[in-house]
């Protein structure tokens, strides 16, 4: 009785204007809560008047919690501080994660990057595995390349367009998109990006009209989740919703992973039957909450990560071929010195070996070489396939260059020098995780900053992340 008392208190909060204003100091003196909480527990074990103690016990959490107010209030009228009205709007929505943590430890811990990784994070240090879901507004690499975007001065929409995925609230709250961007850009985001709620309270699909992301989320009370049996509890209400057990629901924004973002499994012999969240989500068994439930639910990680099987993937050739990208020259004509012919690029059904991040910005380059019989170089040619950042979301999004179950092919040209001869051909693919700024552009975003070493971190950023990484290649003689 008591503990049902004390989550009544705990979801009248919830629903209640001081919940955003106040949940940091209630959360910060939880411990002394709890302690309070088992003794007055332990007194009604051993009371034989339960219904009284229990009264009393509700009558000392509504007392703190008044009591809880009157500081907050008096705080921040003394440091002259206040909630912002659009803030608390959304937060009036999307509760913050750190509410969450309350009942969800584990998964919340997850979710920040407190936990411990999976192998490809730690073991291979990819750049491009090093970001997290719960970072989607504080990266530094988000606020570099939003800031660069930012001086292409993009319309409201545009950049609404773009948080539609890094904030997923924005698709509820459009006209508050401009002032997360100049948040971010100013580092002190008021909000979070994808945070606990923002994924569960998804409960359909619907195509937009340009693009993805296609989820559709319902503002309330209710969160959704895979489970047709959610456990009852007095803080929120739970129900099913059918997207927590398909792929489309995170094609929505990764789109670049299948051939078609409406299907709810992966396609392949290999595949066939199972989803993103299979990996990306490790199985494991136990509560979803930290301190009550059922401990026997099959539950998912929440770091999102994945699992490498490197091992597996290079002894089973089927898996390759749905998972590995190949490429192919061929050779169309050979007219006196020019060489002309065709770039393949295959791409299996689930690209996995190419690289994470935004499906938009990601860059490739296919650069096709000739060479003597020594090995030197005769003539190279390079195609660059990706947006600049003048171009990005300014219309429907194109097809990313790499795309689960596609072909690219792209043609190529070249003049070879008078007197030599060719003895091979050689295509290279590879990509960078942003495009790269014209200096212009670069300076102009740099000037926006405060500090040089503001300054100083962006260039580093933008340095690291437009560096080539190397992906397969193809040799075939000419001879």
């Amino acid at each position: 009785m008591l503990k049902k008392s004390a989550s009544f208190v705990l979801a009248s909060l919830r629903s209640s204007t001081y919940r955003t204003a106040y949940a940091s100091l209630f959360r910060s003196l939880r411990p002394r809560w709890t302690a309070i909480l088992n003794i007055l527990q332990e007194v009604a074990e051993k009371s034989s008047n339960r219904r009284g103690a229990a009264a009393a016990a509700m009558f000392l959490l509504l007392l703190g919690s008044s009591s809880l107010y009157h500081e907050r209030a008096i705080a921040q009228e003394l440091n002259g501080q206040s909630s912002s009205d659009w803030v608390a709007e959304i937060e009036k929505v999307f509760i913050r994660s750190e509410d969450c943590k309350q009942c969800h430890e584990r998964h919340y811990e997850e979710w920040k990057g407190a936990r411990e990784q999976t192998p490809d994070l730690k073991t291979f240090g990819r750049v491009d595995a090093a970001l997290l879901h719960g970072t989607s507004l504080e990266s530094p690499v988000f606020r570099t390349v939003l800031g660069l975007w930012r001086e292409t001065n993009p319309t409201p929409d545009e950049q609404g367009r773009c948080l539609s995925c890094h904030v997923p609230s924005v698709t509820i709250f459009p006209q508050h998109a401009e002032k997360i961007v100049a948040q971010v850009i100013a580092r002190k985001p008021g909000i979070e990006g994808i945070g606990c709620s923002a994924c569960h309270l998804m409960n359909g699909m619907e195509k937009g009209l340009n693009s993805p992301p296609t989820f559709k989320l319902q503002p309330g009370s209710t969160l959704y989740g895979p489970y047709a049996n959610p456990e009852e509890n007095l803080v929120h209400p739970a129900a099913q919703s059918e997207q927590f057990r398909g792929s489309n629901y995170c094609a929505s924004c990764h789109f670049d992973k299948v051939k078609d973002v409406a299907r709810k499994n992966l396609p392949g012999e290999i595949l066939e039957g199972t989803i993103c969240q299979d990996c990306h989500m490790e199985p494991s068994t136990g509560s979803s909450t930290s301190r009550r439930g059922a401990m026997t639910r099959a539950i998912g990680r929440h770091w999102f990560r994945g699992v490498v099987v490197a091992g597996t993937m290079l002894k089973n050739r089927n898996l390759q071929a749905e998972w590995m990208p190949r490429i192919d020259v061929e050779v169309v004509t050979r007219t006196g010195r020019v060489v002309e012919g065709i770039g393949i690029v295959r791409v299996g059904s689930l690209p996995h070996s190419f690289p994470d991040g935004d499906p938009v910005l990601k860059q490739f380059f296919l650069t096709v070489t000739v060479k003597d019989a020594a090995g030197k170089p005769l003539a190279e040619e390079t195609k660059q396939f990706g947006l600049p950042y003048d171009k990005i979301l300014r219309g429907p999004i194109p097809d990313p260059f790499i795309k689960g179950g596609n072909t690219r092919k792209a043609p190529f040209s070249l003049t070879l020098p008078a007197g030599t001869a060719a003895a091979s051909i050689e295509a290279v693919l590879t990509y960078a995780l942003i495009p790269a700024p014209e200096p212009l552009l670069q300076e102009k975003y740099l000037a926006t900053l405060a500090t040089e070493t503001e300054r100083e971190t962006a260039r580093n950023i933008i340095q690291e992340y437009t560096q080539r990484h190397f992906l397969t290649y193809r040799v075939k003689s000419l001879s």
